[in-house]
Parts: C-alpha cells; structure tokens; sequence
C-alpha cells in the first residue's frame, strides 16, 4: 500500500470566500465558544463549590458540563484559527484527534443524558428508595462506565476509520474532521465495515431515544398526580430543561447523518454541524438554569462572591 493512500493533511470546507466573512465567521464562533466558556464554567464552579448542589443531579450536570467544553473545544477553535489565518488545512494527526474527541465526548453526553433521565424518574416515580438507588458510589460507577465505555468505542471507531486507505483526494465537506465525511474519501469497498459501525450505532442510538421519551410519560403522569401546583413546578423544571436538551440534540444530529442525499448541500451541512455541535453546548447552561432556582442562586452567590465579601443571599436553598 502506497503513502499516497495516507494524505499528510486534510482541506477542510471554508466558510465563506471573501475576507471580511471570514472574519465575520470568526467573531461569531469566537462569541458562542466564550458563551459556553462562560455559562458551563460558573456551572461548574457553582456545583463544585456550593455543598447544596452535591446531590446525584449536579453531580451528572456537573459532568455533563464538562462534555460540552470538550464538544465545543475539539472543534471551535480550528475552525477560528482557519477563518483568522485564511486557511483550511489541518494535519493527519490533527484531524485524527478530532475524530476521536468528537466520538468520545458525544457518544459520553449521549450516555450521560440517558442516566439523567433514569436519576429523574428515580427521584419523581420512586422518591422513597431514591437514597438507596442512587448512592453515591452508583452515581460515580455510572459515571466510570461512561467514560470508559465511550473512550474505547472512539478508539474502535477512530483506529478502524484512519486504517482504511484513501484514494478519492484529501478535501472533507465540512468545518471540522467528521467521521462521515472521512469515510466519502475511502476507497470502494474499504469503507463498508465502518460504514456498518455507524449504521449499528445509530439504531442503537434511535432505540434509546426512544427508551427516553417513553420513560418520560410515568414521569409526568407522576407530576401531573402532585396535589400542588408548587411541586409540580419544581419536578417539571427539573424535567423539562433535560428532554429539552435532549431533543435539540438527537434532533439536529440524527437529520444531519440520516437526511437524504436529495436535499444534501454544502451550506445545510455547515449549519446542521453548528446546529448539534456548537448550539448545545452553549445553550445547556441557560436551558438549565432558566427553571432551576437551586442552580440560579449558586451561581448568584459564586459571581456576587467575587466582588464582594459582605454579599447577602437573598435565594433560600430548598
């Protein structure tokens, strides 16, 4: 096999022609990378620091927070060093370690948000044995498995999609390194068995969602049982942030892998990717806190904090 089946880099699919939407390009995607920064940092903070938070809840957003940096860390800042610098190269080795952090951090919040669902119909449909279900030991198991889990399914994927030769050129159809798009350059035949992969994992994918909706509805025939309307507000802004993110992010991803090839362009792929790579991430924080009142008051007190040491919580921590 000869090296030529091994391209040194890859051209990635710019955004815009013309310098000055390039640069445009660049501040937008320099705006939401700080605004996930910024919402999914004090997160973090918040429920790191506020011993309120430290309940198997905030411990999964806490982790689910670091997901989304690393989602939108793989990829954002290339592509705003491309759109600065007016450039669409990227290495071999760069563009394998964005497959494989891409994998890996996806599959993982994928995972995350189905234990998320499980954590809330624990403590809405079973809240007496919720203690004993969700100890703190399980919570951190789930967490290992997770993560362990999901690294050695992107190395499988990533080992198995960068040894196949490629021999239609080295230009990917899209922002980023995308595994579908990799697979386009594969010679005939070559790709048929990571193409297989995809296939199995996506059905998989679509079988879980499907396990997650339906879960809901004992949930909320559970809420909907509540005698007041207080309580049903609580459960619900702690539900309804979760399918909410859930939804944007099944949706937007699987239109973008299964869509028909008929209303496939260049400009649908670019927004599809911002949409399930870039929004979720920088949306999760403000979806989650916009009902949570628990979650509003620890990052009042964590921002407040830092200018001022004589700062009184108005927020009561239920």
């Amino acid at each position: 096999m000869s090296n030529s089946t091994f391209p040194t880099e890859f051209l990635l699919l710019p955004f815009a022609d013309t310098r000055e939407l390039q640069l445009l390009h660049f501040g937008l995607f320099l705006g939401i990378y700080l605004a996930a920064l910024l919402g999914n940092g004090l997160i973090l903070t918040a429920i790191a620091c506020d011993h309120h938070l430290h309940t198997p809840m905030y411990f999964f957003l806490l982790n689910l927070s670091l997901l989304d940096l690393g989602t939108i860390t793989t990829t954002v800042p290339k592509a705003m060093a491309n759109s600065l610098w007016d450039t669409t190269t990227i290495s071999y080795a760069g563009c394998a370690t964005q497959v494989f952090f891409s994998i890996l951090f996806v599959a993982a919040e994928f995972s995350l948000l189905i234990i998320m669902a499980y954590d809330r119909y624990i403590a809405i449909c079973r809240p007496l044995h919720y203690g004993t279900i969700m100890a703190n030991r399980t919570c951190v198991n789930m967490i290992a498995a997770v993560w362990n889990s999901t690294f050695l399914y992107a190395v499988l994927h990533t080992a198995n999609t960068f040894s196949l030769p490629l021999c239609q050129g080295n230009l990917l159809d899209q922002f980023f390194c995308e595994l579908p798009q990799i697979l386009k350059l594969s010679c005939s035949d070559a790709y048929l068995r990571e193409a297989g992969l995809l296939v199995v994992s996506v059905v998989l994918a679509f079988g879980c969602f499907v396990f997650l909706v339906l879960s809901y509805v004992p949930i909320f025939r559970a809420v909907l049982r509540i005698p007041s309307e207080q309580g049903q507000h609580k459960a619900f802004s702690t539900c309804l942030p979760h399918l909410a993110v859930v939804s944007l992010f099944i949706s937007t991803g699987m239109f973008a892998y299964l869509k028909p090839p008929s209303i496939s362009s260049p400009f649908l792929n670019l927004l599809l990717a911002v949409l399930y790579s870039m929004v979720p991430p920088a949306l999760n924080p403000l979806i989650y806190s916009m009902q949570n009142k628990e979650l509003k008051c620890a990052v009042r007190r964590q921002i407040w904090g830092m200018f001022s040491s004589t700062y009184k919580d108005p927020c009561t921590v239920q």
